[in-house]
């Protein structure tokens, strides 16, 4: 039987042949529409990673009240975004190749909720144990559900596009930081921390799983080719293009990904966790500091929606090493200036490079590898990430619980960034 056009099974479709004169079979095809569905599918991952994310990275306006209610040193408290950040990258080892297997839909919906959840039992927490296991486990198990199976489901929709439709997807991320913190930070004063929480996993409930209904996983169940083009004559029946998981990880192109993707990781989401304390360490209202964050979504976005197109045209892989030598180069501003408007611009120019090193790592991955495993090769790179972000955050943490100073975490996330462009340029001189 036929699979309907609305199916999320990310193998190949049975196709009833039609004969065409020479004989040769020919697949049916779905009827023409004005707007190609692989933006639906770009529109259900921003939305996903809007919300997941827009919740991950709020969580530096709740630091402070965390500190406050538990009697919790910074450094205790950071350890709650690490676990966090190490699940909901490493558990794309995992939900990469279920997601290949049997389609992105179902478990980015259960992400979803595990977000939702996690926010709401967090707020019921009586201890900071309590707060590990709910914040930490339920929005670590729900991000690590949802992120690699919504982005690695966009690249198998575009070719001549992906980066810039990746960028488009993950810019979700960008939006969700510039909007989701600012928000928590009003609703914590206007309503406590315990009913900001409730709040945003409610929203994540109905909002994200709601959106999670409109991935698919494989144009070709519609009839359609990626990019939309050559709707009407798309052929074969055969498995999607591209390496095993096995080929890939022997690969030197994957080795030379995961290292400067490890090195860069320390570093990478110190900003996140901790830019808001450090500005409010320095007298800036809580509200005001927690603008910064949204100064990094405003940042993130234009990456995302500007550097994934001009990668498209650039060369991905030369975009990418220019995004790691743009972080570095932004956090020289963090290391030598502390007044907010230095703050608000090192934030922009962060977010502007990060989000174009979101946007195009993707799409490296699928130009390097294929689509036939994408899903289960993304989250093997991600492991890379989840050891960076497990221990970076938390080191920074105590590391200013030890010395007063966040100088040395930025420095080490400097010279990470740096070091990590040095190895993919490499790699790109050796012909990798």
């Amino acid at each position: 039987m036929q699979k309907t056009s609305g199916s999320d099974d990310p193998r190949p479709p049975p196709q009833k042949n039609k004969i065409k004169a020479s004989g040769l079979p020919m697949t049916t095809t779905s009827p023409a529409s004005p707007v190609f569905h692989g933006w639906f599918v770009v529109a259900a991952a921003f939305a996903v990673m809007f919300i997941g994310f827009g919740a991950a990275y709020s969580f530096s306006a709740f630091v402070d009240p965390l500190q406050g209610t538990f009697g919790a040193s910074r450094g205790e408290v950071s350890l709650i975004f690490s676990l966090a950040g190490f699940l909901y990258f490493a558990l794309g080892l995992i939900t990469g190749p279920i997601a290949d297997r049997w389609g992105a839909r179902p478990i980015t919906l259960a992400g979803m909720v595990f977000v939702g959840l996690g926010m709401i039992l967090a707020a019921q927490a009586t201890s900071m144990n309590q707060v590990y296991i709910a914040y930490g486990l339920g929005v670590g198990l729900g991000i690590g559900c949802s992120y690699v199976p919504a982005i690695a489901c966009v690249q198998r929709w575009f070719t001549r596009k992906r980066a810039f439709a990746s960028g488009l997807a993950v810019a979700g991320i960008g939006v969700g930081t510039l909007v989701v913190p600012p928000a928590a930070s009003l609703a914590i004063e206007a309503l406590g921390w315990r009913t900001a929480w409730v709040a945003m996993g409610v929203v994540a409930i109905v909002l994200g799983a709601g959106m999670a209904l409109l991935l698919e996983a494989d144009p070709r169940h519609r009839g359609l080719a990626p990019d939309g083009g050559a709707a009407a004559a798309v052929q074969g029946t055969g498995p999607a293009p591209g390496m095993s998981v096995a080929e890939a990880l022997r690969s030197r192109a994957f080795f030379q990904l995961y290292l400067s993707g490890t090195i860069s990781a320390f570093g990478v989401f110190v900003p996140f966790v901790h830019l808001v304390p450090y500005a409010t360490d320095r007298g800036t209202a809580p509200a005001t500091a927690a603008l910064l964050l949204g100064v990094i979504g405003i940042g993130s976005t234009a990456g995302r929606f500007m550097l994934g197109g001009i990668a498209d045209r650039l060369g991905r892989r030369t975009t990418l090493v220019c995004m790691y030598i743009g972080m570095g180069a932004s956090l020289i501003i963090w290391a030598g200036f502390s007044s907010l408007w230095a703050l608000g611009l090192f934030a922009f120019l962060y977010g502007v490079f990060y989000g174009g090193w979101v946007a195009v790592l993707p799409s490296v991955v699928m130009d390097a590898f294929g689509s036939r495993n994408v899903s289960g090769i993304i989250g093997i790179l991600y492991t890379c990430v989840a050891v960076g972000t497990l221990v970076g955050p938390t080191a920074a943490g105590y590391i200013y619980d030890a010395s007063g100073s966040y100088l040395l975490p930025i420095l080490v996330a400097m010279a990470g960034n740096f070091t990590a462009a040095g190895v993919m340029a490499l790699g790109m001189r050796r012909g990798q």
